[in-house]
């Protein structure tokens, strides 16, 4: 046999031996291919090797001890014993060693983790990696990485260690297992970063990480990841006499799938510290989307050699690529990951993306520098600032900016979403009409003059709010879009929604009216653009209290889109959505009622039960069943949206705390008031954190849990929240009819009441 071929040969049989038995056709059948006498020679040894035992090459077997009880059982396995430790059973084994359970008797008793190195493996090296890891585990000490207890050596001199036994499952069964979030999953691999990071500044490079060495335990009922097995680590800066790298020229050490590029070429011997930071970006993958990056079915048939050609050649998808195409999987992995699989997509595009990708650069020059420069993008990601792995555009960061100070400016963020996508989808066209070059100057000089009210050389310094932004855009529409009364009439309608949720009616009206008028004129009174602003101006006037011109003009656009549209459309369904909460409040339940049974249905055929709009439609049903007064059938109904609105998007998202505080109003109704409060009380406190305490949303929500102290007999309370409500933008519709509530009638008489009433009525004008 020839040199190149028992390298070839010694290559297949290293690896084969760190399987399991049962694994280890599977592998020598894409290893060996067709060639059937290379198979053979591997087998033969691989059985030599067994036969051998721990003699087999060249090195003698390990000094252990058989310990023999007379009064053991039949089927005891008899006790084993190296030094002070007895070995109670193989808990893993690998090409260069294997790990044992043992029990330390002195001097304390403790359960360890003892490995020692199964027989000399070819030559020497298999007895320098593991005096190696010997010396690389005694030289760190981080929480994150298994400690070291002892070393030693037998008789024969074969090196042993004993390390702390870690009781986990690898980060990936565990993170599964609890059906972890993707926060919750990042924040665990930070965690990772800072073990490896430790290791590197010890001048060791583990280059065998992947989550079966990355275990996680709970310690007080928090998640701790621990790095096991430095088995294959190499030393920066080797401190053991006679050490040589690992890497044999025309063979690779490290696991397919984990390994970097570089680990993978059998020309590479310069394996550094970034070859860590490529497996922890194929862990942080995995992770992410439940796959390795290169995992397919028909990767199953492929030989060794081409997955390693890949790893070198081919760049892999990106997570949320990897998620959009898995769809057999898919369902799987979002809900592994407590999502469904069109929120796991949105969530990974993007920044977690780049950060992914980076990452997993095959240049490593352009990959992270070092596991500490991962984490801290991480870290930023968690933190809604800019990652460092996506190219910094300045809407990028003002994004960015705009999540970590949503209290302040959230409607400002989502207008500034809403223009920037706008923006972008007309700079794309103009690459290709010159028409629409003018277009996007006119954009530009729109937008830069909307937001120069921030510029501190304007002299109101460097403050953003949305009011403010909205107020300037709002008065320069007619002169900055006027050439142009298409984008007018759309810069109009998304003004008009950013007025509607400040809760300022009445301006968001007027846009609403001047938008309908531009597209009717450019479109027509049939066209899906006219119809939606007209449905934005009738919900506008129903928030108003003006439910008979609500219904009216819901009615008319109804007609129009059963025509114009079909009536199974999504347009067609949301108007009769609106129409149906019109009716409820205005007396006629049993018609609502009718109406949001047929759009649940159909939602439910059409969307799936966990869509946002098929949830939206159970919430109405509710409302409405209340409205009924079938209390029992409202409040199960919404407990199960509810249910399904925390698993798919979360306590922090408006629709869920919606749900949650008309399911806390069924409640009091129910009698469970104590439950109710609790409930109202969280969401307010949620609702507080997202929209701030100066919004409508949030000023219904006081005057509802204002009504529910009063049921409980808490009238200082009461009349307490129902100021705030009123001082903090409670819509008209409710506070024109404070007055005339009946949950409020055991106020009637009482002289702060009264005094409140004559306040709202002062205040209405402005309010309207």
């Amino acid at each position: 046999m020839d040199a190149d071929r028992w390298e070839r040969t010694k290559q297949i049989l290293e690896e084969a031996l760190r399987l399991a038995p049962n694994q280890r056709d599977e592998y020598l059948a894409s290893a060996c291919g067709d060639d059937g006498e290379l198979r053979a020679e591997v087998e033969s040894l691989i059985a030599s090797y067994e036969e051998a035992g721990s003699h087999f090459m060249k090195a003698p077997a390990p000094e252990v001890l058989e310990i023999t009880s007379s009064s053991a059982p039949p089927d005891h396995v008899p006790a084993r014993v190296i030094g002070n430790y007895r070995l109670v059973r193989e808990i893993g084994r690998g090409g260069m060693g294997q790990v044992w359970l043992a029990e330390q008797a002195a001097p304390v008793r403790r359960q360890v983790a003892l490995k020692v190195v199964k027989g000399g493996l070819y030559d020497d090296s298999l007895l320098k990696r593991f005096q190696a890891e010997r010396q690389s585990l005694a030289s760190m000490n981080h929480p994150a990485i298994a400690k070291v207890f002892d070393a030693g050596a037998t008789a024969d001199g074969q090196p042993y260690f004993v390390m702390e036994y870690v009781q986990g499952l690898p980060i990936t069964d565990y993170c599964d297992k609890k059906r972890l979030k993707i926060r919750d999953r990042l924040e665990l691999m930070v965690k990772v970063c800072e073990g490896v990071q430790h290791a590197h500044q010890k001048a060791i490079i583990h280059r065998d990480l992947k989550p079966a060495n990355i275990l996680v335990q709970e310690v007080d009922g928090a998640a701790l990841p621990r790095i096991i097995d430095f088995g294959l680590a190499k030393p920066t800066n080797p401190q053991v006499a006679g050490y040589t790298l690992y890497t044999h020229v025309g063979g690779f050490v490290g696991t397919p799938g984990y390994m970097s590029p570089e680990q993978s070429d059998p020309a590479a011997q310069d394996v550094d510290t970034r070859t860590d930071v490529y497996s922890l970006g194929v862990v942080l993958y995995v992770l992410l989307t439940g796959c390795l990056p290169f995992q397919t079915n028909a990767d199953k048939e492929l030989p060794i050699d081409e997955m390693l050609r890949r790893l070198r050649e081919d760049d892999p998808p990106r997570p949320s690529t990897k998620i959009s195409s898995e769809r057999e999987l898919s369902s799987t992995m979002a809900e592994a990951r407590g999502t469904a699989p069109k929120q796991l997509v949105s969530l990974l595009r993007g920044d977690l993306d780049w950060v992914a990708m980076k990452a997993l650069e095959k240049d490593r020059t352009r990959r992270y520098a070092t596991p500490s420069d991962l984490s801290a993008d991480i870290r930023r990601y968690l933190g809604n600032e800019p990652v460092l792995a996506r190219p910094a555009s300045t809407g990028y960061r003002l994004r960015k900016y705009m999540r970590r100070h949503r209290l302040g400016v959230g409607i400002a963020a989502s207008l500034v979403l809403l223009l920037s996508g706008f923006a972008v989808m007309q700079a794309v066209q103009l690459r290709r009409i010159t028409r629409e070059r003018d277009r996007a100057n006119r954009i530009t000089d729109f937008m830069v003059g909307m937001f120069s009210v921030s510029d501190p050389g304007e002299g109101v310094g460097n403050s953003l709010t949305a009011r403010e932004v909205l107020d300037k855009a709002s008065n320069d529409i007619d002169k900055g879009l006027a050439k142009d009364p298409d984008l007018q009439a759309q810069m109009m309608h998304v003004m008009g929604v950013a007025y509607l949720n400040l809760g300022l009616y009445s301006r968001a009206q007027s846009l609403f009216e001047r938008s309908v008028q531009l597209e009717d004129a450019a479109l027509g009174p049939k066209s899906l653009p006219t119809l939606r602003t007209m449905q934005r101006l009738a919900w506008t006037i129903y928030q108003q209290g003006r439910t008979a011109d609500a219904e009216r003009m819901q009615r008319e656009m109804l007609d129009i889109s059963r025509r114009a549209l079909g009536p199974e459309d999504p347009q067609t369904l949301s108007i009769i959505s609106d129409l149906a909460t019109t009716l409820d409040s205005e007396g006629n339940h049993a018609a609502a009622e009718n109406m949001v049974r047929d759009v649940l249905e159909k939602r439910k055929r059409t969307l799936g039960a966990e869509d946002h709009y098929t949830l939206a439609s159970m919430d109405s049903l509710a409302a409405i069943l209340a409205s009924e007064g079938k209390w029992s059938e409202a409040e199960a109904l919404e407990r199960q949206a509810l249910a399904i609105q925390l698993r798919v998007f979360g306590s922090e998202n408006l629709d869920t705390i919606h749900f949650m505080i008309n399911e806390a109003a069924m409640e009091v109704q129910m009698d469970k008031q104590a439950e109710g409060e609790k409930l109202m009380r969280q969401a307010l406190d949620l609702e507080r954190r997202v929209l701030g305490p100066d919004q409508p949303e949030t000023a219904v929500t006081v005057y509802n849990l204002a009504c529910l102290e009063l049921k409980r007999g808490q009238r200082d309370e009461t009349l307490s929240l129902l100021r705030q409500s009123v001082d903090h933008g409670l819509p008209p519709r409710y506070a024109l009819g404070i007055e005339e509530d009946p949950d409020l009638k055991l106020l009637h008489g009482d002289s702060r009441f009264a005094a409140l009433v004559a306040h709202v009525k002062e205040r209405t004008p402005q309010v309207k």
